[in-house]
């Protein structure tokens, strides 16, 4: 039996994380409340088109998420990477309080791959802070840890891990091992978390789709778009790296450690990445070298 029956409170649905698993809930014909910071945008009203519930708020107002939280079954949280860590982490804790005060069943939160293990990366430590906030409030969560999105390679603009002049470019060797994960799929297992609770609450869950090296991500990017798309490795971020970040892009094992095998278990339809290409992803990156031309 589902034991969703009042709606489920998703920040970020005009986002992609967000976006994937309010399509995933409703999909599943489970009530959505979408957590929006102005109803009466196009983006806001397109899923109240699709059947979501809308109630204004943000991350900054406790106020608001208290009002949108109350009545709830459970959250689906995600904060955007800020530079300001210590904003995200604000972000992050008042929508912990959110779900404490209304009494959720389930918490959500999608943190990133590899928070636990330090990284020396603001963005990821602004995670695991938030992690450990929901962990003392003693909330009945999930943590999502989802590691490099396949989407990444249709960002325009990307310095880093996007496609530009027809070269991809990251920090790993070209024959390190990246993990990557489709953003449907991590919808999914927001999905799953809801609805099997018995079997994801009290976890941090690690989750990937593919592992591949980007010398071989690009041949298999060339092969799907028609174009030579070759792999550059760059030196740092343009805010530089720390000297533990550095270390950890160096490792020869790879960023991220996800039990592909046993999450496909889990989740049977898993796409891997010559999967996501053919479902549209090579659309996309086609789509964005033409606009370069």
């Amino acid at each position: 039996m589902n034991p969703v029956r009042k709606p489920v409170l998703v920040t970020g649905v005009t986002g992609r994380q967000g976006g994937a698993t309010a399509a995933q809930l409703l999909a599943a014909g489970l009530p959505v409340r979408a957590l929006v910071r102005d109803p009466a945008a196009p983006a806001a009203r397109a899923w109240l088109a699709r059947g979501a519930e809308l109630r204004a708020g943000d991350l900054d107002d406790p106020r608001s998420l208290a009002e949108a939280a109350a009545g709830s079954h459970g959250i689906f949280g995600v904060t955007p990477d800020d530079e300001d860590t210590e904003r995200e982490i604000r972000r992050g804790r008042n929508l912990a309080d959110a779900a404490a005060a209304a009494g959720v069943s389930h918490f959500v939160f999608a943190s990133v791959g590899g928070a636990e293990r330090g990284s020396g990366l603001p963005y990821w430590e602004s995670k695991r802070r938030i992690e450990e906030y929901v962990h003392a409030l003693g909330l009945p969560a999930t943590i999502l840890r989802p590691v490099r999105f396949m989407e990444n390679h249709t960002v325009p603009g990307l310095p880093v891990g996007g496609i530009a002049g027809g070269e991809l470019r990251h920090l790993f060797g070209p024959e390190t091992p990246v993990q990557l994960i489709a953003v449907t799929d991590i919808g999914v297992f927001a999905r799953l978390a809801f609805t099997r609770p018995e079997e994801y609450a009290g976890q941090a869950i690690e989750i990937a789709g593919d592992e591949l090296t980007p010398s071989r991500t690009v041949e298999l990017i060339s092969r799907a778009v028609g174009r030579e798309i070759t792999y550059r490795q760059v030196a740092d971020y343009g805010a530089g790296l720390s000297a533990q970040a550095k270390r950890l892009f160096a490792d020869e094992r790879g960023v991220w450690r996800a039990d592909i095998a046993a999450l496909r278990a889990r989740h049977p339809g898993l796409l891997d990445f010559p999967a996501w290409l053919r479902n549209g992803g090579a659309a996309e990156i086609r789509a964005l070298l033409a606009r370069e031309r």
